[in-house]
């Protein structure tokens, strides 16, 4: 029994031991946000708007759909009275389809529009990445956080390395 506790004492005092020895060691934390990143370097200006024109592309298309679908609700509503049962519950099946297909056109753009924003952002997200570690592992950085992760409510400004990673970014272009 007297064994078990002093095993149990050198036990506890090797862990003291090994914990001090670990917190001497400085540990160093850095923050980034990767999207004021993206955003703020010169490749992902252009991403921006190149992205923004295929969503200016997508409104171009169900425009005239949308438009077309609000006439004839608007001619609906303004003729329910006139038109015979069968002409209005026609215009009505008429109205369904048409909204039934700018649904569909939108989910489609929709799908579309996150493909070509995986395809023009991921690349630079990536690359982006690797920057951060490169500048993580230069300056000695125990952790690099991103600012949208989740649970991070709060970061000190100078531990943010955004301006640095895009200023790296810009130079390897």
């Amino acid at each position: 029994m007297r064994a078990s506790k002093i095993k149990t004492l050198l036990l506890s005092l090797g862990v003291l031991a090994w914990a001090a020895g670990a917190s001497a060691q400085e540990i160093k934390i850095a923050v980034v946000d990767v999207d004021q990143a993206i955003n703020s370097t010169d490749q992902g200006k252009k991403a921006r708007d190149e992205i923004q024109r295929k969503g200016k592309e997508a409104e171009g298309q169900l425009k005239p759909l949308f438009d077309k679908a609000q006439t004839l609700a608007k001619e609906i509503q303004e003729k329910r009275f006139v038109l015979s049962e069968d002409a209005l519950r026609q215009k009505q099946l008429d109205l369904a389809e048409m909204q039934s297909d700018l649904r569909a056109k939108n989910a489609e753009l929709e799908g579309q529009f996150k493909v070509d924003y995986e395809r023009i952002v991921g690349p630079l997200r990536q690359k982006l990445y690797d920057i951060i570690t490169e500048v993580g592992k230069e300056q000695g950085y125990t952790l690099v956080l991103e600012r949208s992760t989740p649970g991070l409510i709060y970061a000190k400004e100078a531990l943010d390395i955004t301006d640095q990673v895009v200023q790296r970014f810009n130079k390897k272009g």
